[in-house]
């Protein structure tokens, strides 16, 4: 068959982004210099404004949250649904790599690493929290006083928020940073998504300005969650061993982290981010099943497929904007979390896409959307479960009394060898921590880099180093309340990229139909 236009044009060549060498560095210098010089003035501003930064911070975050809830929430769902059009239309046979490709990781490993780069450190913080703080006061205007239909809406709403909705925004990025990578040989950078509708513009400004605030929102997003996990594992040595729980000791452990990643980020993608996932799913493994064992069984058992259910039922409800009387949920909540994942995006997403090489469009869009999704309504019905357990069976109101951080270490209390297993997640949270900032720098270096995988060793240092430091500034300028205000900043402008990027991976995935003989749709 002959190639068409539209073909040809997408087999432009990335050679058009001229990286600059100097001393031993190899980066696309708009990118690089603009992304890390404004990181740095931030950071300067917020040390030296940390009242005034904060409260500007606060502000755009009540305003974002409260007047653009609709918009997060609308294309969100438009995620979504379009991924599942993908995958039961006849484009989900694309394979990512061409047709002889093959995959470079076994499904387990795979699997691995999108659980561990992509809500390890979030279901640690969340995954007890969630359900309970969603039960006692649920969403949809369910009374509180009515025990089975609160503790049904309130696990189908902690599971929404780490559900099918969630992963969409990662697949939908990744599966357009896979495709123009590997089947139109285009660079690995947010850019490429939009080469359809840019066309020559891409290697240009408007292409350097999408992989700038893909490099902003993934260093942003990665530093929330790095506090998080901070706050939590502070939270943990304060409760095992009455370390105080001071600022310092969380700039101290973030320090000590940072460091732990930037040997991960020395050792590269097959000995770093590999093994530490992989020991990242064994651990996280054995927590859920000494959870599952040593709590209510049977009644953990049953209460899995329950949360199933409910998820499904009060899907439409959860999803929908209009007419809703839980405003402080929708925007406080769920408003949030959408923007969270946006701003995630771009580091998950390119994550993703450089480890799915040989995947269909059918098997990814299945891999990302469902299994994570599966095991987080496994996680939150577990560990959540038994927490809910404790407070209606059993009167024990640890959970629901604690300060969110300890969450989960308040419901291993009343568990055999609570010491144990509490340093142990411990050590877990802190291997999760490690995970995403080694990953995460590996990608802010790929993008500021033009797309290339074969960069100097210092460059992904520079980045871990910047994000660490990152998290520490913030933290000190206004805690965890700073860094989730300035997550959600960044979000906007790049959910209007992915929004594009969704266009042009439906023209590129038609035309590559197209060439696989397949029926146009």
């Amino acid at each position: 068959m002959s190639e068409t236009k539209p073909e040809a044009e997408l087999k432009t060549p990335p050679s058009r982004l001229h990286n600059t060498q100097i001393r031993g560095l190899d980066v696309q210098g708009a990118v690089f210099l603009v992304s890390a010089t404004s990181a740095l003035v931030l950071m300067l501003f917020t040390l030296l404004k940390p009242d005034w930064s904060t409260n500007a911070f606060m502000h755009l975050r009540v305003w974002t949250t409260s007047q653009l809830a609709w918009y997060f929430i609308l294309v969100v769902n438009l995620f979504l649904l379009f991924l599942l059009y993908l995958s039961v239309s006849r484009l989900g046979r694309v394979r990512l790599g061409g047709e002889d490709a093959r995959p470079r990781y076994s499904r387990l490993s795979w699997y691995a690493m999108l659980f561990a780069a992509g809500v390890g450190i979030g279901l640690m913080f969340f995954g007890v929290l969630e359900p309970v703080s969603h039960t006692l006061s649920p969403p949809l205007g369910i009374d509180p006083a009515n025990e089975a239909a609160a503790r049904a809406a309130g696990m189908s709403a902690a599971i929404f928020h780490w559900g099918l909705h969630g992963w969409a925004i990662y697949a939908l990025v990744g599966l357009s940073l896979a495709f123009f990578a590997f089947n139109r040989h285009l660079p690995l950078t947010p850019r490429s998504g939009l080469f359809p509708l840019l066309g020559q513009a891409t290697w240009g400004w408007w292409g350097h300005a999408v992989d700038i605030i893909a490099v902003l929102a993934t260093l942003f997003g990665l530093a929330t969650s790095l506090g998080l996990g901070a706050e939590q594992i502070s939270a943990g040595l304060v409760y095992l061993f009455g370390i105080s729980p001071s600022l310092q000791t969380k700039v101290l452990l973030i320090i000590g982290i940072t460091g732990i990643a930037l040997l991960s980020v020395y050792a590269g993608l097959d000995k770093g981010v590999k093994v530490l996932s992989e020991i990242n799913i064994g651990m996280a493994a054995g927590l859920l099943l000494f959870v599952l064992i040593a709590g209510p069984t049977l009644l953990l058992l049953g209460n899995l497929f329950r949360a199933t259910y409910g998820y499904l039922v009060h899907l439409p409800a959860l999803s929908n904007w209009l007419g809703r009387e839980d405003t402080d949920f929708v925007t406080g909540w769920t408003t949030f979390y959408w923007a969270w994942w946006i701003s995630w995006s771009p580091f998950v997403g390119m994550f993703i896409a450089r480890i799915s090489y040989g995947r269909t469009v059918r098997e990814f869009i299945v891999g990302v959307l469902f299994v994570p999704s599966i095991i987080g309504i496994i996680w939150m019905s577990t560990l959540g479960g038994t927490a809910l357990e404790q407070y209606f069976s059993d009167g024990y109101t640890g959970v629901a009394q604690a300060v969110p951080e300890l969450a989960l270490f308040k419901m291993l209390e009343p568990l055999p060898f609570t010491g144990l297993v509490s340093a142990l997640s411990v050590v877990l949270i802190a291997i999760f921590f490690v995970t995403s900032a080694d990953s995460g720098s590996l990608v802010m270096d790929i993008i500021t880099a033009g797309g290339k995988l074969d960069t100097p060793v210092i460059q992904r240092l520079f980045w871990c180093a910047l994000t660490g430091l990152m998290a520490m500034v913030l933290m000190l300028g206004g805690g965890v309340a700073a860094l989730q205000a300035l997550t959600i900043s960044i979000s906007l402008p790049f959910s209007f990229l992915i929004v594009l990027m969704a266009v042009g991976l439906y023209l590129g995935l038609r035309d590559a139909a197209v060439q696989l003989s397949v029926p146009g749709e």
